[in-house]
């Protein structure tokens, strides 16, 4: 990402744009090579800084339980891999490997860039061309892998010297995206445990002290929830009960029109706020490329308006839980 200031309100008549793309072109399509391989010391240097990320997140246990809830949940589906791999699969890598699969990249991967300002539209795409020289591609682009039908809940517990335990939940939405009742998911999870007057704030945290954090997450392409919470080891029973007796709650509409109208004007000043930034405008246009659909930001929020009671207990009638994932002190395995 470059920002750059824009030219017609500086006095300097520098080509800052213009200078940004061949930057960014010379990134992306012209990196520095030895022996027209990527430089040793510097993929090293690079694998240093990836096994140091890898670390970090063993580190932070609240990161780590959402890694491992996630691996477990969806076993033997590509979600289930982590972003930054394992030290072994860093370790693994060389230059020649990686600049072999860059190339493979530069040919097979969809190429998407967004600019953000005031611009002319025809001049800048003409100077995107000349800048961005990318040979002919055949974009591979992987649906996602639908959510299976859940036979069983799966418990996984694991011992760590920790104070302080970690119970991350792993529910199946059934809904992605790019489906029509995405927005009423959205707001049922902003009941349930996305805004500090939802469900599990409220009766988990703060009516039965059963937590030090309680909230729930979606995964909009993926169509999964995750709820995650810091308790004491000997609260797990309650603490799943109660999470549970939440989820039950909700699909039995035990909410108010004052809680739902809360919730859909907080979720919409979310979505404004990620507008109201290059960065996150960006990020709103590009959830429709992943999930090849259109929902314009004036259309997401009239969706948002639109939702009713019964559109939020129909939602949370489709969730399910899959996993359950607790990390607990050593002295607990007794």
């Amino acid at each position: 990402m470059i920002d750059i200031a824009n030219e017609r309100f500086l006095s300097d008549s520098t080509p800052l744009f213009t200078q940004a793309l061949a930057l960014l072109a010379e990134v992306v399509t012209d990196p520095f090579l030895e022996n027209g391989l990527f430089s040793e010391q510097v993929v090293e240097q690079e694998k240093r800084s990836l096994k140091q990320r890898i670390q970090s997140v063993y580190d932070d246990k609240m990161r780590y339980a959402n890694v491992r809830v996630t691996e477990e949940m969806c076993k033997g589906e590509p979600y289930a891999l982590s972003a930054f791999g394992t030290v072994e699969e860093v370790e693994a890598i060389t230059a020649e490997s990686l600049y072999d699969y860059y190339v493979e990249l530069l040919q097979t991967n969809a190429f998407d860039l967004y600019l953000v300002g005031a611009l002319d539209e025809q001049e800048t795409f003409k100077k995107v061309k000349e800048a961005f020289q990318l040979p002919e591609r055949n974009p591979n682009v992987r649906p996602t892998t639908k959510s299976p039908e859940i036979d069983e809940v799966k418990v996984v517990h694991e011992n760590q010297d920790v104070k302080q335990g970690k119970l991350h939940l792993g529910f199946r939405t059934y809904t992605t995206y790019g489906e029509d009742d995405y927005v009423a998911v959205q707001v049922f999870n902003g009941l349930f445990g996305g805004f500090s007057h939802s469900k599990l704030f409220i009766n988990v945290r703060e009516k039965e002290s059963l937590a030090y954090y309680a909230a729930s997450r979606l995964e909009s392409h993926k169509g999964i929830m995750m709820v995650m919470s810091g308790i004491e080891f000997t609260k797990y029973d309650r603490a799943v009960e109660i999470i549970n007796e939440q989820l039950e709650a909700m699909r039995n509409g035990d909410f108010s029109e004052q809680e739902l109208e809360q919730t859909k004007a907080m979720l919409k000043n979310q979505i404004l706020e990620t507008a109201d930034v290059a960065r996150g405008l960006v990020e709103l246009h590009y959830h429709q490329v992943i999930s090849r659909s259109k929902r314009s930001l004036p259309d997401w929020l009239e969706s948002v308006d639109q939702v009713t009671k019964e559109d939020v207990v129909r939602a949370a009638k489709k969730v399910k839980l899959d996993t359950i994932y607790f990390l607990k002190g050593k002295e607990e395995t007794a």
